[in-house]
C-alpha cells in the first residue's frame, strides 16, 4: 500500500496510438480496485484492438486480484497482443509468480507500441 498511510485511489485512462489502445493505470491495484482495472480492459478488448498495452508505470502496488486480472486479459486477448509496461513495484509480484513468462513486459510503452511494428519472429 502507500507510505502516506492510506491507499491512492485507482484511476484507468484509455487512449489509443494507431492501432493499439494504450490503457494508463495510476494508483494501486488490490482486491477492492482490481474489478476496476477489469472492466477497463474488458471495455478495451471489446473495440478488439490488435493489441493493448496496460501502461502500469505509475502503479504503486500491484496485489494478486490485479495479477489475476492481468492474466485473465492476456488469455482473452491471445499471445502478445496484451503487453505490460510494469513500475518497480509492479514487477516484482509479477516476476515473483513467474507471470513474466506468460505476460508481454516491457520497459516503456513506446518499447510496447514500438514492438507492434515488428513483425513476430
Amino acid at each position: 500500500m502507500s507510505t502516506e498511510g492510506s491507499p491512492r485511489a485507482l484511476e484507468v485512462q484509455v487512449r489509443s496510438a494507431g492501432d493499439v489502445l494504450i490503457v494508463t493505470v495510476h494508483g494501486e491495484i488490490d482486491m477492492a480496485s482490481a474489478p476496476q482495472l477489469q472492466s477497463a480492459l474488458e471495455q478495451a478488448l471489446l473495440e478488439t484492438p490488435p493489441t493493448v498495452v496496460v501502461d502500469m508505470s505509475n502503479v504503486g502496488f500491484l496485489g494478486s486480484a490485479g495479477l489475476s486480472v492481468l492474466l485473465a486479459a492476456s488469455e482473452a486477448t491471445g499471445p502478445g497482443r496484451l503487453r505490460v509496461v510494469p513500475s518497480d513495484a509492479a514487477r516484482r509480484p509479477i516476476e515473483v509468480t513467474a507471470l513474466d513468462r506468460l505476460l508481454t513486459v516491457f520497459d516503456t510503452v513506446e518499447a510496447a507500441v514500438a514492438a507492434e511494428k515488428t513483425p513476430p519472429n
